[in-house]
């Protein structure tokens, strides 16, 4: 192994060849773009490279994002080939090998936390920035989302095709830190100098939904899609997004024609490839149970999500995914498999060690549970069962406007039980966080 090599971030890396290193760096960059051949660019990694410690360290990274049980032990194998590699190894790299370890055994708390320390160290390190940025995203923490794009931009030129990127990454950031005319600056920058980063596009459409600007968020994805060839199912976010700018303007039927032929298109390449990815399934049943509160029939659209939502209790590695895996077992009133899951959901809650246990203990379940009860017709219950878990609901992650199904889903309850002062509880929220006013918005109007 050469000890004289670096990456495409000038950052030393222990490989064999100049080669390895550059079907590393290919491979990163399809993660960093959101590409769908990024598996294939493993594949090639792994068969040129098999040797080279941070490429099964990014193996086991790669498998450990899809957020699913049965992908962890493909990463366990990863870290195990990794380790006797590491003998030749820089500290950084020790840590990356850390990093995984921690997030292999359920203490994602630390694996933020080691990220955060390479960044300290190595502010190019390019793919702890964004392995920390969408991990910090998926528990909440949008403050350190903030803190760590801060930190790492000045390190980049703006001449660097990286720079571009992580200008995405800060207008995402501030975003979710309600910060969104600066996140609309930073993101129309990155989508200047880059039409075709699914990540810019993604931050503004957010900030649009956000301050109620449906028909310029539908220009803008209009405008972008001729540039979006080969994106992964980031690109199904992005239609959802669509999705709802026509929610909010009442066109429901474009609604089910964008869920049908773009977000959840059961034909598609992107959703054969992976049927029941946690961001698919977010927006697929979002949807649907926003348009069922509009009244609109949505057919028999909940059953395949049912299916796969069957076929995945017990795994709750993604927090913000159990309750839309709950919204299709209701809706299809599979009450044997909602009680399968709710006592899945127990089992691991009681869980001492690990991120996730508390998550699913104190915020998951009993959202959870309180779907069951509405659907059942006792939306009291559902309150009485929801309410203690709105604090810190946002550590399931999720954005502000993915989580607003579920605040839609206390306020729909609230508004059933006639409880004004819950209601009265989500409308100040949702005040706070959009700038178009509660009165105006689609899923709060009638509240």
């Amino acid at each position: 192994m050469s000890a004289n090599l670096h990456d495409a971030q000038e950052l030393a890396i222990t490989a064999s060849s100049r080669a390895a290193v550059e079907a590393f760096d290919h491979a990163v960059q399809g993660y960093l773009t959101y590409r769908a051949d990024t598996p294939k660019r493993l594949e090639q990694l792994m068969t040129l490279a098999p040797d080279m410690a941070m490429a099964q360290v990014l193996k086991g990274y790669l498998m450990m994002l899809a957020f699913k049980q049965a992908a962890v032990p493909i990463a366990r194998a990863a870290l195990e080939a990794a380790a006797p590699l590491m003998t030749g190894a820089d500290a950084r790299e020790r840590a990356h090998h850390a990093a995984l370890t921690a997030w292999i055994s359920g203490d994602v708390d630390r694996t933020l936390q080691i990220w955060e320390d390479i960044m300290a160290a190595h502010p190019r390190d390019v793919l702890a920035f964004r392995l920390h940025h969408f991990t910090a995203f998926w528990l909440g923490r949008a403050d350190r989302m903030g803190q760590a794009v801060d930190r790492v931009l000045p390190a980049f030129g703006k001449g660097e095709p990286v720079h571009a990127a992580l200008l995405a990454c800060k207008a995402f950031a501030y975003e979710e830190l309600g910060r969104y005319d600066e996140a609309e600056v930073a993101g129309r920058e990155s989508i200047a100098r880059n039409p075709a980063d699914l990540w810019a596009a993604h931050a503004v459409a957010h900030v649009l939904e956000m301050q109620g600007r449906a028909d310029d968020g539908i220009a803008l994805l209009n405008k972008l899609e001729p540039n979006w060839e080969g994106g992964n199912n980031l690109l199904h976010h992005l239609w959802w997004h669509r999705g709802l700018y026509h929610f909010e303007r009442g066109e429901f039927d474009q609604v089910l024609k964008l869920y049908d032929d773009r977000f959840r298109n059961l034909e598609g390449p992107l959703t054969v490839a992976a049927p029941d990815l946690y961001i698919d399934v977010q927006n697929a049943a979002s949807m649907l149970f926003r348009l069922e509160r509009q009244g609109v029939e949505v057919g028999t659209r909940w059953n395949e999500i049912a299916d796969k939502a069957e076929a995945r209790i017990g795994d709750c590695l993604s927090t913000f995914t159990l309750p839309h895996w709950m919204m299709a077992l209701a809706a299809t009133k599979r009450w044997t498999a909602a009680d399968r899951m709710l006592d899945a959901m127990r089992e691991v809650a009681s869980k001492r060690d690990g991120t996730v246990p508390p998550l699913v203990r104190d915020h998951a379940l009993p959202v959870c549970a309180a779907i069951v009860a509405r659907a059942k017709g006792d939306p009291a219950e559902a309150l009485k069962l929801m309410r203690p878990a709105l604090q810190g609901m946002e550590k399931l992650g999720g954005s502000h406007a993915q989580q607003d199904v579920l605040q839609q889903l206390f306020l729909d309850c609230a508004k059933k039980a006639g409880s004004n002062a819950d209601a009265q509880r989500v409308i100040d929220h949702a005040r706070k966080l959009y700038l178009v006013p509660p009165e105006r918005r689609r899923g709060y109007a009638l509240a």
